[in-house]
């Protein structure tokens, strides 16, 4: 309780006196509403009988009456108190104790009423009977503006929105809208995929060998099998062995896992969307993703064309396709193609890529790539023919051998979809992971793990197929207009918050006397000479006044009795140093 604040401890007070009057703060029967506030604005009808719930954003009390602002899943809507309309008979306690005195805003109520307009049109409840359902225990951090329209106590900080993602729902309505489209864009995606055919399937977030893709895993262990397993970074191979089974569609929102870095436009957890078809190649997927983004764009948006920023981005089809080595090429000079992985590396560091002895020749065209190249792609655009030492999974380009048909769509300079026709030769297959295997024992930690299993399934025969991996979070980020992927998840990771040092008694009793002074003449201190060398030369040291603060402070309010106290406690944790004896201490000259 220590820890509270005033405003918190009045609610809690508040709380006890709603017990008091026999009332359950937090009751267990349903509330059974019959509308919401959006409903009631849309199909507005006078003196017609409601029943809502909400939260209490606003009240203006005056007297017998007042106006407040009820919101709920929906919006908002003006809701009007009247204590004769409420209490009918003599026992008025409910409008002058409960709801006058008791209620605070932020706090669950329900309503029963009848719908009118204000002299002034507004659509509002008049409340003939309510309900607490939930008492609020602390403030909401609610803005205000004043009368030449600048804001105050806005719920702006990203690192308190973040971590408080319940609060900022509440106090910031366009957070809400971003994840309702969020909510649209995965339907629309899924009844895309149902309507062409494909099956939606789960596949195993733990898995004995992490593969389908380049990256660091996370590992757990299993303590009845006593086996160490990994995150899913990808459930492309458990896909393909569903289309070696006999489906000839499949797809899955994955939650995948990644122990990497985080930035704005990477979490360490992020939902990915992969779906494989049979019989179809990279160049029907091309044109597959093209219908759909542009779908899902106008299901969302009502338009293919998004606004990001000051751009505009246009999802209608075709769009542009570009070689890897092309774009390469074209921006940088290097042809990639043509170098071994010597050379490729010291052109890269002309060019000011930073590489490692640990990297490969894919692993460098990548760098080069991402570096130099991927942020010039705003529009829509298929980067396209891979090198094969980057595509381990991809089926080799039909007509140059060094290359593999293979896709990253680019927009806005980021990557949302990564494509392949899949490798199906399970020879062909062993021999790339085992190029893989050479790559990780130079110490390359994404390379991927050899799966036999997975070799084993192709050894039965898996049909020509495509398949397909869409950044969830990164397309919710272009079609909301967000530039962090924070803002389009719930809960991002957050870095754990430092524990500030509690401070001793003695420390506190320091404080709170140093309270009493405003300033404090420490003219004294060069008066000062001290009797320990380690000191003489520099005595008055910013750091030693703050290690020693106490003790002179001592010399100029003799009442702080616990200075000396104080001084230990305070020299050790802000300076790290042992304990300071008195006989070390300056004395004073004489």
């Amino acid at each position: 309780m220590s820890n509270l604040s005033e405003q918190e401890l009045i609610r809690r007070e508040k709380l006890n006196k709603i017990r008091e009057l026999g009332i359950n703060p937090y009751p267990a029967e349903l509330f059974q509403v019959t509308t919401n506030s959006s409903n009631i604005k849309s199909n507005f009808i006078e003196g017609e009988k409601v029943i809502v719930a909400g939260r209490l954003m606003s009240r203006r009390i005056q007297g017998n009456a007042s106006f407040a602002e009820l919101q709920d899943n929906s919006g908002r809507i003006q809701v009007y108190f009247n204590r004769d309309e409420i209490c009918v008979g003599d026992d008025k306690t409910k409008y002058n104790e409960l709801y006058k005195k008791l209620l605070d805003i932020g706090d669950i109520i329900g309503i029963e009423g009848e719908l009118f307009k204000t002299k002034v049109g507004e659509m509002t409840i008049l409340v003939k009977d309510f309900k607490l359902l939930s008492k609020s225990l602390k403030p909401l951090p609610l803005p205000k503006t004043d009368s030449d329209g600048n804001t105050y106590d806005e719920f702006s900080s990203p690192e308190l929105r973040y971590r408080q993602r319940y609060v900022d729902l509440i106090v910031n309505s366009h957070v809400k809208e971003t994840f309702l489209k969020r909510s649209k864009i995965i339907s629309s995606i899924r009844s895309s995929l149902e309507n062409e055919g494909f099956v939606e399937v789960e596949t195993p977030i733990l898995q004995p060998i992490p593969g389908g893709a380049a990256a660091k895993p996370f590992i757990t262990h299993h303590n009845s099998l006593n086996i160490p397993l990994y995150m899913r970074i990808a459930n492309e191979l458990y896909l393909k062995r569903l289309i070696v089974g006999g489906f000839d569609g499949v797809f899955e929102f994955a939650k995948d896992f990644r122990n990497e870095g985080m930035d704005r436009s990477h979490n360490p957890e992020f939902t990915n969307l992969e779906f494989y078809v049979a019989y179809k190649d990279y160049n029907w997927m091309m044109s597959f993703t093209e219908k759909l983004l542009e779908k899902v764009t106008i299901d969302t948006l009502g338009s293919s064309t998004v606004k990001f920023e000051n751009k505009e981005i246009n999802f209608k089809g075709p769009y542009e396709k570009i070689g890897i080595l092309d774009a390469i090429k074209n921006e940088t000079g290097i042809d990639a193609l043509i170098l071994n992985e010597k050379e490729l590396a010291e052109a890269a560091k002309k060019i000011g890529v930073e590489i490692d002895e640990t990297m490969g020749k894919g692993k460098i065209i990548d760098e080069i790539f991402g570096e130099k190249c991927e942020s010039n792609f705003i529009q829509p655009t298929f980067i396209i023919d891979y090198p094969k030492e980057m595509s381990p999974l991809t089926k080799e380009h039909r007509e140059n051998p060094q290359l593999t048909e293979r896709f990253e769509l680019l927009i806005n300079g980021s990557e949302i979809a990564n494509a392949y026709s899949e490798l199906n030769d399970p020879i062909d297959q062993l021999e790339r992971f085992e190029d893989q295997l050479k790559l990780s024992e130079k110490g390359d930690e994404e390379a991927m793990f050899i799966d036999h299993d997975f070799v084993k399934s192709l050894e039965y025969g898996m049909p020509p197929t495509s398949g397909i991996g869409i950044g969830i979070d990164r397309l919710v980020m272009l079609l909301t207009n967000n530039r962090s992927i924070q803002e389009v998840l719930f809960f991002p990771q957050m870095k754990p918050l430092k524990k500030q040092p509690e401070l001793s008694v003695d420390a506190k009793s320091v404080f709170e006397i140093l309270k009493e002074f405003e300033r404090i003449d420490l003219s004294i201190l060069t008066k000062a000479s001290f009797d320990n060398t380690e000191y003489s030369a520099n005595p008055a040291t910013p750091e030693w006044w703050w290690i020693d603060l106490p003790f002179w402070l001592s010399l100029v309010v003799p009442s702080l009795k616990t200075a000396f106290a104080f001084a230990t406690v305070a020299g050790s944790q802000r300076a790290g140093r042992p304990e300071l004896h008195i006989s070390q201490r300056p004395q004073l000259a004489t």
